[in-house]
């Protein structure tokens, strides 16, 4: 997999700064750098650690089925079992063969066994078994063994051929798994017999045999081959006169064994192959969609043009089409909250600028004249500009500060019924002193209207469409506060009985610095920004607000309504 490397800045030979025709870099906090490097490196790995990950996983059952192969441990007992049994069987018709015939019946204390015809006997079954078979006398003497001929000459000991070599990349196999299978702890914790050790391991089988028990032994020779014994007496009339060993390599039990294991070994090479190809698809399948993602977020961060778009998986259909749908939909949103905060800039410039101008002009015309009465009315335009900067800097103060504190203070269930009721009551208190609309509250529902969100934004929301609604209703008028619930979310209206909102002008009112007063009303009382922070903060729990005049039958208009539509608490859904 290539590196991604498309994240490092020009930089001029000569001092390392901004190469020719290149955009000044924006600021980039302490840190950025350490973090960027981070992140190369990640994009630059061959194999991404997720890629590990899942093939540990699914190669982990596949490991686990290769070690069950290589034991076997049931199949290889019954084959052992099986062989010891077949010996046991033999040795005892032969033991009572010998006990039998070898031997001298003419005698007349004390028998005893004959070594001639005992070593005749062995002799003759010597080439009709495969086995080796010792004979031993009451002292654990060796009387007769079919790898050794005793004759005139003296004795000849035979010692078996191996069989013949495989063709070397069998051979080699053959090795790797005999290698394997003696590491195994099943067959380490076996005895190791050999021909140096053996007359005392013999030994040992052949006195506890002489006490009547019959002895059963599985051990490995030195080349880690399995070597199967039994030891039974040999009796006449419940006299013990020897003892008979028979022993065999289990050289056939390894075979069957093996062959086994290659072919279930076979499978498994096919399973396992079949399970990486599966598990680095499946990898690539999330690796590579999540890197370039990855990378695109991280071009997109750094880069200066909006033409960096992040990769579209959204006909996946899956979890990584929805992280790149997220990712779209955040990159369009970050690019909306950077055009918004331009725009938001610009207003305010704007804005302040105006009564910026006309202070600078009232106080520059009046360090001219000397007329007292003209300087007074200057000085009360000062002041009235100083006023009007601290209102516009106390609401973009406000305005700024929206979004970060919902962020950042928790949500809880606010009664609506309450909040509009307590809103009413105050307002009522505040006509008798001040005069002005007369506010009700009325809630039309069967059930609890309770939304989930921050009350005291909600109440600021409130009051600003209240304050609003009370500029423009004349002496006497009434602002109505409603409240009900419609299809899982609660419809509060605030009506008034002015002159309504004029034409072409709904949706403009909540424009920033949007400012539409009722005539007689001081320039520069409101900054504009009242109906602006409360479709911010509207927008934010989740609902929508707008604006709206009431008309009557006839289409005269009777005064403005506010609608706000928040959703219901879930729980009540």
């Amino acid at each position: 997999m290539g590196s991604i490397d498309t994240l490092r800045p020009e930089r001029d030979e000569a001092g390392g700064g901004q190469s020719a025709g290149t955009q000044p870099t924006r600021a980039q906090p302490t840190g950025a750098a350490p973090r960027l490097g981070a992140v190369r490196r990640r994009f630059r790995i061959g194999v991404s650690r997720l890629t590990i990950r899942i093939l540990a996983i699914n190669l982990l059952s596949v490991a686990i089925l290769f070690v069950g192969v290589l034991y076997l441990d049931r199949y290889q007992n019954s084959l052992i079992r099986g062989e010891l049994d077949a010996l046991d069987r033999q040795a005892e018709v032969m033991a009572r063969a010998v006990a039998e015939l070898g031997v001298d019946t003419d005698a007349s204390v004390d028998p005893g066994l004959v070594p001639e015809r005992v070593r005749r006997i062995v002799r003759r079954l010597s080439g009709v078994m495969a086995s080796r078979i010792r004979i031993h006398g009451p002292e654990g003497r060796l009387i007769a063994d079919t790898r050794m001929l005793t004759g005139p000459g003296g004795t000849v000991r035979i010692q078996p051929l191996p069989p013949p070599e495989p063709d070397p990349v069998r051979r080699f196999a053959n090795r790797v798994y005999e290698g394997i299978v003696n590491w195994l702890p099943r067959r380490s914790e076996l005895p190791v017999w050999n021909e140096a050790t053996g007359p005392q391991a013999v030994q040992d089988d052949v006195r506890l045999a002489l006490g009547g028990t019959t002895i059963r032994k599985v051990r490995v020779t030195e080349a880690g081959g399995l070597l199967l014994s039994v030891a039974v007496p040999v009796q006449r009339y419940k006299q013990v006169l020897g003892t008979l060993m028979l022993s065999v390599e289990g050289e056939d039990i390894d075979v069957a064994v093996r062959e086994v294991r290659f072919e279930i070994l076979g499978i498994f090479a096919l399973t396992l192959a079949i399970t990486i190809l599966l598990s680095l698809y499946l990898a690539g399948t999330i690796t590579r969609p999540i890197q370039r993602l990855a990378a695109a977020a991280e071009t997109v961060r750094t880069s200066h043009s909006r033409r960096q778009t992040i990769p579209d998986f959204g006909r996946r259909g899956d979890e990584i089409g929805d992280l790149s749908r997220s990712l779209k939909a955040m990159t369009e949103d970050l690019w909306a909250r950077m055009d918004a905060i331009e725009g938001f800039a610009a207003d305010v410039a704007h804005e302040i600028k105006n009564p910026l101008t006309s202070l600078r002009s009232a106080v520059e015309t009046a360090a001219r004249i000397d007329d007292p009465e003209r300087r007074e009315r200057l000085m009360a335009v000062v002041i009235d500009d100083v006023a009007r900067l601290n209102r516009l800097i106390t609401d973009i103060s406000d305005a700024s500060r929206v979004d970060a504190e919902l962020s950042r203070e928790d949500r809880g269930a606010v009664d609506v019924a309450q909040m509009l009721s307590a809103l009413a009551e105050v307002y009522a208190a505040t006509a008798e002193d001040r005069g002005g609309a007369t506010v009700l509250a009325e809630v039309e529902a069967d059930g609890p209207v309770v939304v989930a969100g921050q009350e005291g934004r909600l109440v600021q929301v409130l009051r600003n469409l209240i304050e609003n609604a009370r500029s423009f209703s004349p002496p006497g008028g009434r602002v109505r506060l409603h409240a009900r619930r419609d299809d899982g979310h609660v419809i509060v209206t605030v009506e008034d009985d002015g002159p309504g909102i004029p034409d072409g002008k709904l949706q403009a009112v909540f424009d920033r610095f949007y400012s539409e007063r009722p005539r007689g009303e001081k320039f520069g009382t409101h900054s504009g920004l009242g109906l602006s922070i409360s479709r911010q903060i509207v927008e934010a729990h989740g609902g929508t607000i707008r604006a709206e005049n009431r008309r009557s039958a006839a289409g005269e208009i009777l005064g403005a309504r506010f609608v706000v539509r928040l959703p219901l608490a879930r729980e009540l859904r």
